[in-house]
């Protein structure tokens, strides 16, 4: 009888972002569907996260327990760099357990948040090679890219992509990014994000009066190129936030806070404080499924986050981005929304009023065009898992058509 085929799954995964977590959902949904006698672990940054919360086993990803908070004292530092060396030897020994590991999505392959070349990019960079090493297929399955400034960081990304055995991207600009990069793209194939695979919750009916507004936040202090400004693009974002839900409950609309990580929960505190109205609230969603069904019973989405959006567009929700990346703007642009993107570094919250304004006049109109983008990414995402498991299960699966055919 064949041994089942071992499959780990890699990356920031049970840390806090509900993103990552979601994407990571996705892919275990498609495994349980298609591969169900695939035995499934996880080497990843919250272990104890994502075994109690999806039931597979976890490693953690870095020895060193201190791997994301800063070291300013020599044992830290000291400490952090014996990890990176225990690494090299435990990320080796994981892949080697493993027929396939996939990368669920996430923005792996960008900076458009801050990022050391050391940090996950070295971690990315462990996995892909110990892959080609030990003849482990590594699949970066939907992931986001982009232009990356930092050479240490860019030459590790680029690394990282060329080693992988099988690469698709949640948006053309992604795979562009790579192709500059000199990555051979040429058989790579642009899908919608993983999270619009995800269970969609039913919607509310639009409210009449006017009824509740979700407004995502994000803790954020502009991309990896921003460091020197980071304080004043962060105030700026928040200020503008702020007017833009006062003036909301000024109108008596009802606003409900959303996050997407643990550390948004700061700017939502500092909105609570400045904003003392009861028709204020701040969301408790542990999951996208949590978020979409906050979403869902909103008449309009204003939101940050990558995630936060994909979650109100998967609703069906008429949506607005606070954009901070070219990913949020190709995300509005598939979905039909390409109108409704305001700066994040340059929050107007004037401005931000009048298109929120614009928006809901065509709520009905964009409801429309919603669910018909939508019912094409459930297509295309169909079209993903049957490619991955062409790339990566293929022995797998002519064995399981003989045993069907040979079955009276």
């Amino acid at each position: 009888m064949r041994p089942p085929v071992r499959v780990g799954v890699f990356g920031l995964l049970g840390s806090g972002n509900l993103g990552n977590d979601g994407s990571l959902e996705a892919v275990l949904g498609y495994l349980r569907a298609e591969h169900p006698a695939a035995s499934v672990d996880a080497l990843c940054g919250g272990p104890e996260v994502v075994t109690a919360r999806y039931g597979i086993p976890a490693t953690r990803l870095h020895w060193y327990r201190g791997e994301y908070r800063t070291a300013s004292r020599a044992g830290a530092i000291a400490g952090k760099g014996l990890g990176k060396l225990v690494d090299v030897v435990r990320t080796a020994a994981w892949v080697r357990r493993h027929d396939v590991v996939i990368v669920p999505g996430m923005g792996v392959l960008e900076a458009t948040l801050p990022l050391r070349p050391w940090g996950f990019p070295y971690s990315l960079f462990l996995l892909c090679a110990s892959g080609r090493l030990f003849g482990t297929k590594v699949a970066l399955v939907g992931v986001g890219a982009g232009p990356v400034g930092n050479r240490l960081t860019r030459g590790l990304v680029r690394r990282s992509a060329r080693l992988a055995a099988y690469r698709s991207y949640r948006d053309a600009q992604s795979r562009d990014a790579l192709r500059e990069m000199g990555v051979d793209t040429a058989r790579d194939e642009v899908y919608p994000d993983l999270a619009f695979a995800l269970p969609t919750p039913r919607a509310g009916a639009p409210s009449s009066p006017p009824g509740p507004v979700c407004v995502g936040v994000m803790d954020f202090h502009g991309g990896d190129d921003d460091r020197a400004r980071a304080g004043e693009i962060h105030r700026r974002y928040l200020d503008g936030t702020t007017r833009f839900v006062r003036a909301l409950v000024e109108d008596g609309r009802p606003v409900r806070l959303l996050t997407g990580d643990e550390c948004d929960r700061s700017v939502v505190a500092a909105i609570l404080e400045a904003v003392d109205s009861p028709l204020v609230t701040a969301a408790e969603a542990t999951s996208l499924a949590d978020l979409m069904k906050e979403t869902a019973a909103a008449d309009t989405v204003v939101a940050t986050r990558y995630h936060n959006l994909v979650c109100a567009l998967k609703a069906g929700t008429p949506t607005l981005a606070l954009s901070y990346a070219a990913k949020s703007d190709a995300l509005m642009d598939r979905m039909g929304l390409a109108a409704y993107c305001h700066p994040a570094r340059e929050v107007d919250a004037d401005r931000l009023l009048e298109q929120f304004r614009a928006l809901e006049k065509r709520s009905a109109e964009l409801r429309r065009t919603l669910a018909e983008r939508n019912a094409v990414a459930a297509r295309q995402l169909r079209d993903q898992f049957t490619a991955l498991t062409a790339a990566l299960f293929p022995t797998t699966d002519r064995a399981q058509a003989r045993t069907r055919q040979e079955t009276p």
